[in-house]
């Protein structure tokens, strides 16, 4: 909240290091713990209920052809959804050793290095997962989500404006533009940017979460609450309101735990 600066830059500094993550099925709806920054990888429109399944299938196809580049990518995303960071940016090193060439390998283990806290070297090979002749906004976006981690606001800024210079009004760049002047301690600039985020009919729920988090900062929680419960069945919309409350109660780990929690679906 506006008064308590350093709760306010740590509850921030959990959901900016989160990795973006799959939306869940269609019998599932996603809770507070999709509050993140994304690291710009796309979203899927659907995934099985069981992220363990998915992770012993792609598992089984890597252990098949351990040097088919795609099995190991969709292996190393299956490894960092169940929470197995170490084990998926070590099998996407060895995946980028296999295939130098290969962008979407090289993105991937930027990305598995991102969320497993390797925030410089992830920065330095989501680098090389892109040219400047031919840029891909989500490494650009994902990128400054790193620069960010690493305290460099102002230059994690200018890679949000180089993305949204492809993709004006991308809301998932705003929004990680959005967590970058909260992290900043600028939180009416960061209700503004998160504002326009969710004005899009491109944002997802993670958007929301992520502006109903910077409203519940500055202390308007019935405002906060009221934007996660907008069109969320009764029972979920009680459920989020309960997970922004303990987020925000928290005042040491409020960000913290927002980013590191597992995606967690509820039945409707």
């Amino acid at each position: 909240m506006r008064h308590h600066p350093s709760f306010a830059r740590r509850a921030a500094l959990a959901a900016a290091s989160a990795i973006l993550l799959s939306g869940l099925c269609g019998c599932q709806t996603a809770g507070l713990s999709d509050v993140t920054g994304s690291l710009g990888e796309k979203t899927e429109a659907t995934r099985t209920a069981d992220p363990r399944r998915d992770l012993e299938s792609s598992r089984d196809r890597f252990r098949a052809n351990p040097k088919d580049a795609d099995a190991a990518l969709q292996f190393g995303k299956a490894l960092r959804a169940t929470g197995q960071k170490s084990q998926a940016a070590a099998v996407l090193e060895q995946a980028t050793i296999a295939h130098p060439g290969n962008k979407a390998v090289m993105a991937g283990y930027g990305r598995a290095l991102a969320d497993n806290g390797n925030f410089q070297q992830a920065f330095d090979v989501l680098t090389r997962a892109h040219s400047p002749d031919d840029p891909d906004w989500r490494i650009l976006s994902a990128q400054g989500a790193v620069l960010d981690q690493l305290g460099r606001y102002e230059e994690a800024r200018q890679y949000y404006s180089s993305a949204l210079k492809i993709v004006p009004e991308e809301p998932s760049v705003l929004s990680n533009l959005g967590l970058s002047y909260v992290l900043a301690r600028d939180l009416p600039k960061a209700e503004e940017i998160m504002r326009r985020a969710n004005s899009s009919a491109d944002a997802d729920l993670r958007v929301r979460l992520n502006l109903a988090l910077v409203v519940g900062l500055q202390g308007r929680l019935a405002e906060a609450e009221s934007i996660v419960k907008a069109g969320r069945p009764a029972e979920e919309a009680a459920a989020n309101v309960a997970d922004l409350q303990r987020m925000l109660s928290r005042k040491g780990n409020a960000r913290a735990e927002a980013g590191r929690m597992p995606v967690a679906g509820r039945p409707n």
